[in-house]
């Protein structure tokens, strides 16, 4: 499996793809925030939100709907919210029986669902812009000169970089079972449940061992290296005044959409 196939990253000229990447991360991470902050049902504020959204799309030259397109995978996620029907109180709308519960759906339950899939879809949206136009070791880079804890941002970091190499070992083990287990042609190999239980805890066992004596040596090869803790890069991060600005303006018109929604 190749490094790319995790790479999200959309090599382009833009405004957006120019700004420094601390820039895009406190824009993406000022704009989930300002969506958590926002009263449920403020659906004018999250219109604006979304106006926001499209501009950046179009800033990117990636076009307006790169984002939208994308977004709609993430929302079976937000599915997990369902239960806020029934929970919250206020004006009965429905009520029908499901297994063992009578379940009504109230007025503020469903707008408080809806508001929560509003959310989760502009966020993701945000966060699809965020590594369209950065690259990662960019914004590693970024989370570093702001300040988070390195601990955080290495483990990121080796995470991304050898996730690859973990779904290769993954995909030998799987080989490697399926040359050990033939079976005769219309029959199914292997054997019962509990057998493939068993065989299938043996390989999380042997995939937990290759990866800790691999990352043993990665770790010694970065040291004779010289890996001090952080990760170096050939992009010097300068912060411009378009970037500065960029990140004033931006974070004004999220308060904006915050005294909107509030008011």
């Amino acid at each position: 499996m190749h490094f790319d196939a995790f790479d999200r990253y959309h090599e382009t000229e833009s405004f957006v793809h120019r700004l420094d990447p601390r820039v895009k991360v406190v824009v993406t991470v000022g704009f989930i925030l300002s969506n958590t902050l926002l009263p449920d049902g403020a659906w004018l504020a999250f219109g604006f939100s979304w106006v926001f959204l499209l501009f950046a799309n179009a800033f990117s030259n990636l076009g307006v709907a790169f984002t939208l397109k994308r977004s709609f995978v993430a929302l079976p996620f937000a599915l997990v919210a369902v239960t806020v029907l029934f929970s919250i109180p206020g004006k009965p709308l429905t009520a029908f029986h499901f297994l063992f519960w009578d379940l009504t759906i109230t007025d503020m339950g469903l707008l408080r669902f809806l508001s929560i899939l509003v959310r989760s879809w502009l966020s993701v949206q945000m966060a699809i812009l965020l590594v369209a136009t950065a690259r990662f070791p960019d914004i590693i880079h970024a989370l570093e000169h702001l300040r988070v804890p390195s601990i955080l941002t290495t483990i990121i970091a080796f995470l991304y970089r050898y996730l690859f190499v973990l779904a290769d070992e993954v995909f030998r083990l799987l080989r490697a079972r399926e040359s050990r287990s033939a079976g005769a042609p219309g029959m199914r190999s292997g054997g019962s449940v509990a057998w493939r239980a068993r065989v299938a805890g043996n390989m999380a066992g042997q995939l937990f061992l290759r990866s800790y004596e691999r990352s043993d040596r990665v770790y010694n090869a970065m040291l004779a290296r010289g890996y001090t803790g952080h990760m170096q890069t050939m992009n010097p991060h300068v912060l411009r005044r378009v970037d500065y600005s960029t990140t004033v303006f931006a974070l004004i018109l999220l308060l904006l959409f915050q005294i909107v929604g509030w008011l």
